[in-house]
């Protein structure tokens, strides 16, 4: 049965090998999950032991969990019955979650009339109902949708408010971790682990256990401690940060970024700038004009093996990118274009990081000249984005 199950996961885009699902079945003939007392099996168990066999990245869990309730609860991705519901295996579940009321409920229409009844609604039904008391929707009384009440009822999608479904068909605790969404703080320092870079160095304060067991096992069972250097994190980042201006509608995102960034390295350097990078950047937004550094002297300073990153919409004059005079500031001698070059010759291991939607990248003249000078290694503030920016500076 579960052939079709590999292939629904397949179907869903999610990148399960034919190992792993070989892996699963035999978890599951070696009893990991199974019948209990009542000769009945948990679908949450195994739910959990098909997650944690067949996905390797958890970016993948709402993929997964789509994928997962298309398959066995014949909802959400593939709403037809062309494959049957084990409505046996089914009962023997509810029977141990529902009350004694909502138990009486059901036997007042019986659990394959009311089964029936979705299928047949389904297939008559063309399209989106709210309230009423038939088809399936929203805030009604029908037996079949959510937001309504129904003692008999089964939801389909949305949030339930008066908890007498049948059965929950939805629930997904991993939305955002799809690889197409913006991302908050946590799925920021999902992806930037993929920069971090161990190195032995230091005293040595941490234990090795492996050496010592196999010390100990070859001096006849006399414990012999092996010690090794304490591993640092030992990548350097230099972040500059566009702020003011268009920026602002991104803030929050900016925020959630430099403080996961903030958390992940403990080599980082971050400065400040407006629209492009000219011959000064700051770190007190507020004393901007009375403390800063000049960008030779932050050039000079750092090393070439830290990491580079801008982050900043692209969005402005093309002006103010190429030609002398063109901070909206200031009169700068030099075009910003000239120091971005400057910038990226001293890092060579650099990249853009853009929060505009990638879709408008095309229509801002200013955002095609930046992607110009920085060879095109522009990416989006979502966590494919960062995680191709994360795999180009790791190189």
């Amino acid at each position: 049965m579960l052939i079709d199950f590999f292939y629904t996961l397949r179907a869903g885009q999610l990148p399960v090998s034919v190992k792993e699902y070989l892996t699963l079945l035999e978890a599951l003939q070696a009893g990991v999950v199974g019948p209990n007392s009542d000769d009945a099996w948990s679908l949450d168990d195994f739910y959990h032991l098909a997650r944690t066999v067949l996905v390797k990245d958890e970016k993948h869990f709402d993929k997964f969990d789509r994928a997962f309730g298309a398959y066995f609860k014949g909802v959400e991705m593939v709403a037809d019955f062309r494959k049957d519901i084990p409505a046996d295996w089914l009962r023997k579940i509810l029977e141990r979650e529902l009350t004694p009321e909502q138990k009486a409920a059901i036997e007042k229409m019986g659990w394959d009339e009311l089964m029936e009844m979705l299928k047949k609604r389904l297939e008559e039904q063309k399209e989106r109902h709210e309230g009423g008391n038939k088809w399936i929707g929203t805030g009604g009384t029908s037996p079949f949708g959510h937001g309504g009440y129904n003692p008999q009822g089964v939801r389909i999608g949305g949030a339930g408010k008066n908890k007498s479904a049948v059965k929950v068909w939805d629930q997904r605790a991993y939305k955002d971790y799809d690889d197409t969404q913006e991302l908050g703080t946590r799925n920021i320092k999902v992806a930037l682990r993929r920069l971090r870079k161990f190195a032995r160095e230091g005293h040595e304060m941490e234990l090795d256990l492996p050496d010592t067991i196999r010390s100990t096992a070859a001096n006849a069972g006399y414990l012999d401690i092996k010690m090794v250097p304490e591993r640092h994190n030992n990548v350097k980042v230099l972040l500059l940060m566009d702020v003011g201006g268009t920026m602002d509608e991104h803030v929050q995102r900016v925020e959630e970024l430099f403080s996961a960034v903030k958390t992940e390295f403990k080599h980082l350097e971050f400065y400040y700038f407006h629209n492009c990078v000219y011959d000064f950047m700051w770190k007190n937004n507020r004393r901007r004009f009375a403390e800063k550094f000049p960008t030779w002297d932050i050039i000079r300073k750092y090393n070439k093996d830290y990491k580079l990153i801008f982050v900043g919409d692209a969005t402005m004059s093309p002006y103010e990118i190429l030609q002398p005079g063109g901070s909206v500031e200031y009169d700068n001698e030099e075009a910003g274009a000239e120091w971005l070059q400057r910038l990226i010759h001293a890092f060579p291991r650099f990249a853009w990081i853009n929060p505009e939607p990638q879709g408008v990248w095309q229509y801002r003249q200013s955002i095609g000249i930046i992607q110009q000078i920085v060879g095109q290694r522009m990416y989006p503030l979502s966590l494919k984005g960062l995680e191709e920016t994360m795999r180009l500076l790791s190189k």
